[in-house]
């Protein structure tokens, strides 16, 4: 008995065809950021050959002679790379300490609202901050915390007779404001993913700890945050991958000669190194630098959750 066996046959073939002719919207759709992903951050990492090579204005633009690790060793040996790491990893490891845990205790308090008109408002106000640019906030910040007619200036000396402080050029305030500033900007925006990991935990879990007397605060540590914990830790690792990676921007509109003994952090070392001064290549080997730091701590940070807690992001 023979068999016909017709290779030209694919059913797996057929069926892809047929899923890319009627999904071929949700396609189009996704080349788009996938465009966007490969163009911005895939493209410019060739850049990078500049840490090794040195560029010179006007001739080749991956620079002109093989240098090896020279400007490695430069800016390994000068005191403002190290004051700006030390910056970088102050500020980095204080606003992880403050703001980390707040959306996630933000998200947890919204939860056992019971009035969803009120839970509703409150949650719109708290995310609205988040579609204020960085611009306007610093300028809002140099407004309320102006010497002369600042809201906090004249409170304190109308109440307490106190003179006015420059609080945006004093390298006293300088974290403090950084901090609670992300705080508000960010707080609300960041709560929506652990209110959407809440939101997913089965309601029969707290009806039946309901049923065996649990309190509302037991309910809180023994179903929802061990529910929540692996959202947790993927927002923690992430976290701790962009630990020398703040805000560039908003360090930089809230730079001033006065406090740049605790304002200059690694990106705005890069700025003012590569575009101000022109030396392409060693701005080129800090940035590659920091960027390697924020990979080794992302894969230990993953490592460690996987270890500790069994979650990780691969």
């Amino acid at each position: 008995m023979s068999k016909k066996h017709n290779s030209s046959h694919n059913p797996s073939k057929e069926t892809n065809k047929f899923h890319f002719k009627r999904y071929w919207q949700l396609y189009v759709m996704m080349a788009i950021p996938l465009f966007f992903l490969l163009l911005f951050k895939y493209v410019p990492m060739f850049g990078n050959i500049l840490a090794f090579r040195r560029y010179r204005p006007g001739m080749s633009p991956f620079g002109t002679d093989w240098v090896g690790f020279r400007y490695f060793q430069m800016f390994l040996k000068d005191p403002a790379f190290w004051r700006a790491f030390r910056n970088t990893l102050v500020i980095s490891l204080i606003n992880l300490a403050v703001n980390f845990p707040l959306p996630i205790i933000f998200a947890i308090l919204l939860n056992e609202l019971r009035s969803k008109k009120f839970k509703k408002f409150v949650q719109t106000v708290s995310y609205m901050p988040r579609f204020v640019s960085t611009v306007v906030v610093i300028a809002i910040l140099a407004e309320i915390l102006s010497p002369s007619t600042g809201l906090l200036n004249t409170f304190f000396k109308n109440a307490f007779g106190r003179e006015s402080i420059y609080y945006m050029n004093d390298p006293k305030y300088f974290r403090l404001i950084y901090v609670l500033s992300d705080s508000w900007q960010y707080m609300g925006w960041t709560a929506i993913i652990y209110l959407a990991a809440i939101t997913g935990i089965n309601s029969e879990l707290y009806e039946a700890a309901r049923i065996d007397g649990a309190s509302r605060m037991q309910q809180v540590f023994s179903i929802t945050i061990p529910s929540i914990m692996p959202t947790i830790m993927v927002m923690l690792i992430l976290n701790i991958g962009r630990l020398l990676s703040l805000g560039f921007e908003k360090v930089l509109l809230m730079y001033t000669p006065n406090n740049s003994a605790v304002s200059d952090i690694i990106d705005t070392l890069v700025y003012r190194t590569g575009l101000a001064n022109q030396n392409y290549s060693y701005a080129t080997a800090i940035g590659l630098f920091s960027g390697l730091i924020g990979a080794f701590l992302v894969i230990s940070a993953n490592r460690l959750s996987k270890k500790l807690t069994g979650e990780s992001i691969y």
